[in-house]
Order: structure tokens, then sequence, then C-alpha cells
């Protein structure tokens, strides 16, 4: 992490507030909004015959649940990062929701998962999933997508301590694993998520979209906070 996150002395900075909160927002509407749409649909399942030989794991619901800590802590690290990479990050991020979003509406996926029979909270908690979300809006898995944001957001910023990028890089791993052993997603599912985060990552920050962002959000934030310096 950052010097300043390492000593306790953590500000966050209101800039990057409302577009942190935009991305947030956005993310959940398109989430919930595609399984309202298209729940009744006819889906499809893009699984290969060999991914049935990938053992259910319980425990990695762990992993799967206690990623949104990480999400968290991530996008805002990412947003002190300074006003312009702030917005720069968040219109990769919306962008690739956008995608995700005629993904889950054009080409709807489902997984057929396992029955959870054996006790134990790993399996409660499998089952407490199973439950409360079902099985669509697959590809790209929004999981892997903002999991290896969260890597690839802080992998070239100096002010980062190395160990954390090495931390984040495992975790976004992890979580990527996590979905496999959990049933929730195949493997195809996996890449296209990292490969979207990857390329909105650099459309961002390799093109001026970002000015669009800024354009309608930071007068937004200016009438919340007022002008900050970033």
């Amino acid at each position: 992490m950052t010097k300043k996150a390492a000593e306790g002395r953590v500000r966050i900075p209101r800039y990057c507030i409302v577009p942190l909160l935009f991305s947030f927002l956005y993310n959940n509407l398109v989430y919930v909004g595609c399984r309202l749409i298209a729940g009744d649909w006819p889906h499809h399942q893009l699984l290969f015959s060999w991914e049935e030989k990938i053992p259910l794991v319980p425990w990695t619901i762990a992993i799967y649940f206690g990623c949104y800590i990480f999400w968290a802590v991530n996008y805002i690290l990412i947003g002190m990062q300074g006003r312009e990479y702030c917005y720069r990050f968040c219109v990769g991020d919306v962008l690739s929701r956008t995608v995700c979003a005629l993904c889950f509406l054009l080409y709807p996926t489902t997984i057929v998962r396992p029955e959870i029979t054996g006790s134990g909270l790993w399996n409660d908690l499998l089952r407490l999933l199973y439950t409360i979300d079902a099985p669509d809006n697959l590809f790209p898995s929004i999981h892997c997508l903002v999991s290896w944001f969260c890597f690839v957001g802080i992998r070239g910023r100096k002010n980062i301590s190395r160990w954390y990028k090495v931390f984040s890089c495992g975790a976004a791993l992890a979580v990527c694993v996590s979905v496999l052993t959990t049933k929730q997603h195949g493997i195809l599912d996996v890449f296209a998520g990292i490969f979207l985060a990857e390329f909105f990552f650099w459309l961002g920050m390799n093109t001026n979209l970002y000015r669009i962002h800024q354009r309608w959000l930071q007068p937004v934030s200016q009438g919340i906070f007022g002008r900050e310096k970033g």
C-alpha cells in the first residue's frame, strides 16, 4: 500500500467519491437490471467438457465472499492516485460494465451447479450463495473483471508498495480460481473478465474518453463537496 496508508494516515480525497460511487451504482444497475430483463430468456452454457473435472472446493467460498473487502480497499486506493488517474480508471471501469450488459443481454449464459449435501460452515455458505445468486450473468465474470481491475489499477504506481502489488495480483488470481471451485463460472468467463479489465484499463489510460466522464461527474462532485485540489 502507499506509505501514508501503511502509517495509518489515510484521507480519502473528496474528488474520488462521486466517480467511485457512480462505478459502484452502475455495476449494480448492470447486474440487477440484466437479470430482471433477461432472467426468463433462453440461456446457454459456455463450458468445456473437461471443466466437469474441476473439483468443488467449499472453503473457497471464503475467497468468493471475502473479495468484496479487497475490491473496496483497492478501488479507494486507486481513486487516491490523483483526480485525472481516478477518472481515467473509472471510465474504463464503466465502459467494461457496458460491454458486460451487452453480453448478458445478447447471449445470456448459465451453469448447472451441483447439489450441496454436506454439512458445516463452508457448505452452508455455498448453499446460501446458490440461494441468493441465480446462475446467470456469467460471461464475462464480473468477479474476475473487478478483481483484475483492482490489480491493474495499482500495478504501475510507484507510490504503492511492491508487496501490496504482489498481494493484489495473488488476491485477483485467487478470486479467479474461486469462481471455478465454487461452480459459479466457467473458464471462458474468467478469461473474458481478465481481458476486459486489461483492455478497458488501457483504453482509459491512453485516450481522452475520461474527459467525457469527468465533464458529467465533476460538477456533481464539486456541487456536493466544493472544489478540491488533486
